[in-house]
């Protein structure tokens, strides 16, 4: 027998003493999370239970945590034994308080928060802390050593191991899923991720589907279903399927063992078959062949256990244990209930306290004999540090890649390109430089976001079958793509928790889909920002693209831009948005944003051929800055010290197209109106210095917009958002906003700009009516707009297609000038 069969014989068949010391350790924990959620003083129970030892408001989650301590302890119990590289996922990240003691017992949360001690000091602290005022959250929150994954909101525990253990060949993530969390949309659709992860380079994910048969008031569905039935389903996603189940100990401990053990084996056999050298000394892994082998056929196990195990079974008459009240506190009223006082006393001594803590309340031998030593601790482990250290990109420079023309030449049709390209192509250098740290996750829209560029370096990541007419797909490619906003943005969120880079592109209207993965994200680094211990995360990278004015063709369905005002909604010093108005200005952004920590990073840009404004060296000033006045678009004396007579602003790509035009017609039509266009890149410089770190100072913001002159500011997402950017300024009320005002539907691209009045012809009319002094001309010139816009109107429904003035329009800088 091979040595490494006989270890892994050895872990199905565990000695009396590791079982011993693993339940010791399980009950220790059991017993942790208990006093979390009731106990304010007394935690070693050296006196009999009072009043006043009890918490006045009693929180937490006790139903499943007694599982995933149980899990936690024996993965421990592998650990030691192999020396296997393991993070601990929590789904149902409610049983905050089984986390947090399993890293109490593994002695990672007395190192990072001394106060905390291993003794009776330590977790009176440790108990009194526990979802209080001035303490930690409930759930396996950004204090939590070892966790990527809050659980507060469930779904997302399986796309985040896979986005931990891609590019992270020594790595298991051993993710619980909670019956709860299964029933919903993301989780049942992240199950697929197997189909992308190649045994040869990445890492593993060990699924455990914890039944514990209930969620807050009602039964579970899969606890419910036909276990054949359960298995067939599990079976069909491409699973080899393991079951325990039961609540009888010591017995429970022996299947469990048995299980983990065999599914650890199955994980390895994979790996080493996948990473045997051919001929050419290359992995077989990631050799490609048409049509190549059996994908491999990952473990799970389907573990059943009583929700709320070894806590009370019935309260009052009523059964608790295995039913939904257990979900949270099992025992209520037991401050002014002496009989439930004497109950949690009792369920507290079942736990035999005596065995698990010394005298000085420390963990016994007996319990930190199951513990694995450094960062093989699941808590300590660096991976869930981001890496334990910042590893940033070698980043290409974005001037080599650039648009050069001479300024000249700005604006013309000749020039128009599709600026996302310039974006793929970056990407593509990243790819090249940077094998094992960066990827691009997408919904399916990669070609169709233009960022086919990539694909030059590496194909389609894929696991199942493949055939001739397959194109970029393999399984040694690292680009990521499925038809699932909630998969691709968590393997993002995964990766870049684990010390990795990467973007998440998608369709701008369908970024709605996933927006609560990615506030939820901002507010892990909102906490995160405040630990010392925690290194920097790379940061989350979003382009939203075939954006709501150029999503003509598709309808109104994919014309929305609600991510941009939710994102804007979040802390300043976590969220950046750039709206770039060309390819240079996008390049530069992408430079930015690839070598920033701790922070969503929001770049919205269309597809479509564009307009190209400003020079490599003009768009690296104007990006850095965040803001810039156009003199070359409007038609003040830039030596004057006087006022402009109106104010065009404008953010966003196809809005800004709109606004030079607008300013281009006054400039012809209406020369004695004096008129200043200022774009803005990154729309957070609008805001008060005090309300976000990147907002213009009061000497910019005067010298920009001056402070009485009326400003006509053309939005590409709701025009609400600006007023709500702008709170606080000068004369806040000279800001008339314009933005997308939910008119949509399948039409012409000019035709939508029109819809929402910010095509250039109502821009013009904006300009003047806002304007202070009246200018001879101006009337007859909105007789001209609203002729333009009846012609329009007759035009596109006549032709089908916008008119000749508008598709060949061209940026002339010499007219009025």
């Amino acid at each position: 027998m091979s040595k490494s069969s006989e270890l892994l014989e050895a872990l199905k068949n565990p000695t009396d003493e590791e079982i011993r010391s693993v339940d010791a350790w399980w009950r220790a924990d059991c017993y942790l999370t208990a006093g979390q959620i009731y106990l304010q003083s007394n935690p070693l129970l050296r006196t009999p239970l009072s009043a006043e030892d009890i918490k006045p408001r009693l929180l937490g989650h006790w139903g499943t945590s007694p599982g995933l301590a149980f899990i936690y302890a024996h993965a421990n119990r592998l650990i030691k034994r192999t020396g296997q590289s393991m993070i601990y996922i929590t789904g149902p990240g409610h049983g905050g308080p089984a986390i947090v003691g399993a890293t109490y017992l593994e002695d990672t949360y007395s190192e990072i928060y001394p106060r905390v001690s291993q003794d009776e000091e330590g977790l009176h602290r440790l108990f009194r802390q526990f979802s209080q005022p001035g303490g930690i959250p409930s759930h396996v929150s950004v204090t939590t050593p070892g966790s990527i994954n809050e659980g507060g909101e469930l779904g997302y525990a399986l796309v985040h191991a896979f986005g931990a253990i891609f590019d992270n060949p020594d790595l298991i993530a051993l993710t619980v899923v909670g019956d709860g969390e299964a029933e919903t949309g993301p989780l049942e659709g992240s199950w697929k991720g197997i189909s992308f992860v190649n045994p040869a380079r990445d890492g593993a994910v060990l699924p455990i589907l914890h039944l514990n048969g209930a969620k807050i008031a009602s039964p579970t569905v899969q606890a419910r279903k036909d276990p054949e039935q359960l298995r067939k389903l599990y079976e069909g996603h491409g699973y080899e399927v393991l079951e325990v189940t039961g609540d009888d100990v010591p017995g429970m401990h022996y299947r469990f063992a048995e299980a983990l053990a065999t599914a650890w084996g199955k994980i390895r056999a994979i790996q080493e078959e996948a990473r045997e050298l051919d001929e050419n000394g290359e992995m077989k892994g990631l050799a490609q062949v048409p049509g190549n082998g059996e994908m491999p056929r990952w473990p799970m196990i389907i573990l059943r256990t009583p929700k709320g195990w070894t806590g009370p079974h019935e309260v009052d008459g009523t059964v608790v244990e295995g039913t939904w009240r257990a979900h949270q506190v099992p025992l209520a009223g037991v401050r002014d209930n002496a009989e439930h006082l004497q109950m949690l006393e009792n369920w507290f001594r079942s736990y035999k306290p005596e065995e698990l803590f010394d005298e000085n309340g420390a963990p016994t031998e007996l319990v930190r004999a199951n513990n694995p030593e450094g960062e093989l601790r699941m808590s300590a482990n660096p991976v869930a540090n981001a890496g334990g250290e910042y590893q940033p990109l070698d980043m290409p420079d974005w001037r080599e890649l650039a648009n050069y023309f001479d300024p000249a030449e700005r604006g013309k049709l000749a020039g128009k390109k599709e600026s996302t390209r310039y974006l793929g192509e970056f990407m593509r250098e990243l790819y090249k430089r940077n094998p094992e740290t960066f990827r691009v996750f997408c919904p399916d829209e990669l070609n169709s976001n233009r960022l086919g560029a990539v694909l030059e370096e590496s194909d389609r990541a894929w696991m199942e079958e493949t055939n001739d007419l397959d194109v970029s797909l393999s399984r040694s490619g690292r680009v990521m793509e499925v038809l699932s906003e909630h998969n691709t943005h968590g393997w993002l969120e995964g990766y870049t928790l684990t010390g990795r880079h990467g973007l998440w592109a998608s369709y701008e209207s369908f970024g709605m889909v996933s927006i609560s993965q990615t506030i939820q994200h901002g507010k892990w680094l909102e906490e995160g920002i405040h630990l010392d211990w925690r290194t920097p995360v790379p940061a989350l990278n979003l382009l939203l693209s075939s954006t709501c004015w150029r999503n003509d063709h598709n309808g109104f369905s994919h014309q929305g831009p609600g991510m941009l005002s939710s994102v804007l909604n979040l802390r300043g010093d976590i969220v950046r948005a750039y709206l770039p108005p060309d390819g240079n200005c996008l390049l530069e952004a992408a430079s930015h944003v690839f070598q920033s920590t701790d922070r969503v990073n929001l770049i919205v840009q269309d597809k479509q051929p564009q307009f190209q404004w400003l020079t490599p060296e003009e768009a690296h000033e104007h990006v850095k800055r965040g803001y810039g006045i156009w003199d070359w678009a409007g038609n003040e004396d830039p030596d004057s010290d006087g006022d402009p007579d109106i104010i065009l602003g404008c953010a966003g790509d196809v809005v800004t197209a709109e606004v030079v035009a607008a300013a281009q017609i006054i400039r012809e039509r209406l020369p004695k109106m004096k008129v200043r266009v200022v774009n803005v890149v990154r729309p957070q410089v609008l805001a008060r210095p005090k309300d976000h770190p990147r907002g213009m100072t009061n000497i910019d913001f005067t010298e920009t917009f001056t402070d009485h002159v009326d400003c006509v500011f053309v939005f590409h997402g709701y025009p609400g958002t600006v007023h709500q950017l702008l709170h606080g300024r000068p004369d806040a009320d000279r800001f008339h906003a314009r933005g997308f005002i939910e008119e949509g539907t399948t039409t012409s691209p000019f035709d939508m700009v029109v819809r929402n009045r910010v095509d250039r012809y109502h821009l013009v009319e904006d300009a003047i009516n806002n304007c202070k002094r009246s200018i001879r001309g101006g009337a007859d010139l909105k007789r001209w707009c609203e002729a333009q816009l009846a012609k329009h109107h007759a035009y596109v429904v006549e032709h089908l297609e916008d008119m000749p003035e508008i598709a060949n329009w061209e940026f002339d800088g010499n007219l009025g000038k």
